[in-house]
């Protein structure tokens, strides 16, 4: 079955003047990383490239097809020089309050292919930069990619189209623990984390947050006993989600690298080569930094880089013991980042292996 990707127009590939018509040349511009990735999702993807826009009167007084169609063209001639051709152009030129069945987000201009059985209309996408591209999608029943959204740019349209998404979830249920971590490697650091340990929930989210890695964990402990299995089961799924979502590690940078907080100095340094093991280098003066004993530190580290397969060296130095983990754990998502980060262009194995 095909896929499809509806593309708009402007604001997509081409940058909107403040007047949301580009009747000119002095208008034109093509938004920024548009054509080197969009000719090599067409080169090497087999997705049929649909282009629907809506222009806003065209054809009328306020909008003459005469100043529409010479600027058109040139952005079809310029893509098509670049390898970018359209396998149909869809042109909508109602106004807002005419409410035409084929105005973006209604679906009437791509029905045909919606119904077609030919297609697979659910991994299909839309790309664009407004909220009425993502309605569109809605309605049509495919998958967005909206580049008003944090973090969503050509360069990583071309990423998630090729390599694919990097999410992962993992449930671990034992009779200490229920736990549901669920990671996009792909994110922007939005978390939701409850653990029922409130400064452990605050170091989690470093990782979300600095990491650009969208964090999801929910975990229910026997904190009524102690803290240790919360921290050791939630350091073991979350290790293996990372792991799971990495899939075969093509194209990662796999090693990353410091982070000084005031009068700390704190590095993680990793390597997800598969060989789990853990360097510890820091020490902590206080039982607790808030309601998380100091003991599971070390614990936590050992059991995520054990679950991830990752090799983990940490080093901490400073006076303020909670700035000294606080500062461990946001240099271990600065870390996460540069590995994990994907080269869609040197799409290899890391590795002299031929595997990780």
């Amino acid at each position: 079955m095909k896929k499809i990707l509806f593309i708009d127009r402007d604001g997509t590939l081409i940058e909107e003047p403040a007047d949301e018509q580009i009747d000119s040349f002095e208008k034109l511009k093509f938004v920024k990383g548009m054509i080197r990735n969009l000719a090599f999702i067409r080169e090497k993807l087999d997705f049929e490239f649909v282009m629907v826009s809506n222009q806003d009167g065209l054809g009328t007084e306020s909008f003459p097809e005469d100043t529409f169609w010479p600027v058109h063209n040139f952005i079809l001639q310029t893509l098509e020089g670049e390898g970018i051709t359209f396998d149909e152009i869809l042109i909508d030129p109602h106004f807002p309050e005419d409410n035409a069945p084929t105005r973006k987000p209604n679906i009437g201009l791509v029905e045909k292919y919606i119904n077609n059985p030919d297609y697979d209309i659910s991994n299909s996408y839309v790309i664009g930069d407004r909220e009425t591209d993502r309605q569109f999608a809605q309605n049509i029943g495919c998958k967005s990619l909206i580049l008003s959204d944090e973090g969503i740019t050509w360069n990583k349209i071309a990423e998630l189209l090729f390599a694919g998404e990097r999410i992962a979830e993992v449930k671990r249920t034992t009779k200490e623990t229920d736990i549901w971590v669920k990671v996009n490697l792909d994110g922007s650091g939005k978390c939701d984390i409850s653990t029922g340990l409130g400064f452990f929930d605050h170091m989690l989210e470093q990782i979300g947050k600095h990491g650009m890695i969208d964090l999801t964990i929910h975990t229910k402990g026997d904190l009524e006993v102690d803290e240790h299995h919360t921290i050791e089961d939630t350091a073991i799924a979350l290790g293996e989600c990372i792991l799971q979502a990495l899939g075969d590690k093509r194209g990662i940078e796999r090693y990353g690298y410091c982070l000084p907080m005031d009068d700390c100095l704190c590095s993680a340094c990793l390597d997800f080569g598969g060989r789990p093991w853990l360097v510890w280098d820091a020490e902590f003066h206080r039982e607790k930094i808030g309601e998380m004993p100091t003991e599971m530190f070390l614990h936590f580290f050992k059991s995520l880089s054990d679950a991830s397969k990752m090799n983990l060296n940490i080093k901490a130095e400073g006076q303020n013991e909670h700035h000294k983990i606080e500062g461990i754990f946001k240099a271990l998502a600065r870390a996460l980042k540069m590995a994990i980060r994907r080269d869609i262009y040197h799409y290899e194995l890391p590795s002299t292996k031929g595997m990780l």
